[in-house]
């Protein structure tokens, strides 16, 4: 990995720092995602306690900063990707969605997620005897140290002996292995920088050639339906151009713009009803393990407003 010293990190002063996505306003410090492709004419803000990170990697701008309200905050590229606060509920929901809906998810591969929260929820099922592999291939290892340090309830599984952490591109990976997986899992940012390539037509075939026939894979959007509707479409009929079975679903999320956050999922397996699990666990289970997913929030989360459901199969 990047050499980082994590244990002696200095102090960045709010005064004197300066970031493209932080302002003062009233004493206060504040950062504001704005993005005039993915969602112009609004932004979302927080207030910042205190800049603990930041740093250019080869391969984006990587901020963590301490919020007033949402705990620690990790940002790629002026994008927020998680926050302490409300984290769970992206990570449980990509990593449940697809796994509870396989009859026999045994091999598991992650492409990107560098904050390791997708990998805290795949132990789970590894724990109790359903996962037995889990391979995780991040192109920037900075992020893996970084939250490791700063998102430590995330990022405290990438050294499991059930995990295969690969530093590499995703992309690179799926196009020379020869493995083939029951899930996968695509934790990328926003289609900007290194990750732009996994929302083409050209990735859904490398998903598809690296899947076993009833393989299930799932991604997020970088869209809702809130959003930009018409790049989501397009997202949908990239993937149906591959795979006979792609449903939408969405999760909420307070900390991405306009609260809540979209996602793919897709295998050519016609016969799976994706938008209804295929193994449930008991409610007393289902608490302990989860604090989002649920067999109930599994249906519900592929439910849309007539509007957006229209459009999308139109």
């Amino acid at each position: 990995m990047s050499s980082i010293d994590l244990n002696n990190i200095p102090s960045i002063d709010l005064e004197t720092f300066q970031h493209e996505s932080i302002f003062k306003q009233n004493n206060k410090y504040w950062f504001f995602e704005k993005s005039d492709d993915s969602f112009p004419g609004q932004a979302f803000g927080l207030q910042i306690v205190q800049i603990l990170y930041h740093t250019k990697s080869p391969f984006q701008d990587i901020l963590i900063f301490e919020s007033l309200n949402f705990g620690n905050v990790l940002v790629l590229n002026g994008i927020i990707q998680c926050t302490e606060k409300d984290e769970f509920a992206y990570q449980e929901l990509i990593t449940h969605l697809p796994i509870m809906s396989h009859p026999n998810p045994k091999k598991v591969l992650v492409i990107g997620g560098g904050d390791c929260g997708v990998i805290r929820e795949l132990i789970k099922h590894v724990e109790i005897g359903t996962v037995e592999s889990i391979t995780m291939v991040e192109i920037d290892d900075m992020v893996i140290k970084l939250s490791t340090k700063f998102l430590p309830e995330m990022a405290k599984f990438h050294n499991h002996p059930k995990v295969n952490l690969i530093i590499d591109d995703g992309f690179k990976f799926l196009k020379t292995t020869t493995e083939k997986f029951d899930i996968i899992i695509t934790d990328s940012s926003d289609p900007e920088g290194p990750a732009e390539e996994f929302f083409q037509i050209s990735y859904f075939k490398l998903l598809f050639n690296a899947l076993h026939s009833q393989g299930i894979v799932i991604m997020q959007s970088s869209e809702n339906i809130w959003l930009n509707l018409s790049y989501l479409k397009n997202l949908l009929k990239k993937a149906k151009t591959i795979f006979k079975n792609v449903k939408y679903s969405q999760c909420y999320m307070p900390s991405y713009t306009s609260g809540s956050l979209g996602l793919v999922i897709a295998t050519n397996d016609e016969s799976k009803q994706l938008m209804s699990p295929l193994r449930k666990f008991k409610p007393s289970l289902e608490a302990e393990l989860f604090k989002y997913y649920n067999s109930k929030v599994h249906e519900s989360s592929f439910v849309l407003p007539m509007w957006a459901q229209n459009e999308l199969k139109n």
